[in-house]
């Protein structure tokens, strides 16, 4: 199955997290199909929080891809920041 879920990258205790498409088997910062945006949790001052690709998560979705918790409520936020910004 398909799963929309977080990558781990960055450094010891400075998290940086790529949106993926992955097969859920494949290990979590293994391979990927599709990656979709980043998420920086711990960004400050001018730096970009979070970058999604909306219009392709909601491509994933109709083919049945599963989102995780996180990646739900992340493409939440952006779709509210991209009506707020229109």
């Amino acid at each position: 199955m398909v799963v929309l879920r977080l990558a781990r990258g960055g450094s010891k205790k400075r998290p940086f997290y790529r949106i993926v498409a992955a097969n859920s088997r494949d290990a979590r910062d293994g391979r990927f199909i599709d990656n979709l945006g980043f998420f920086n949790p711990i960004a400050r001052g001018g730096e970009i929080r979070l970058k999604l690709d909306v219009d392709a998560v909601d491509a994933w979705v109709a083919k049945g891809a599963q989102p995780s918790e996180r990646v739900k409520a992340l493409v939440k936020e952006a779709r509210r920041e991209a009506q707020q910004s229109a």
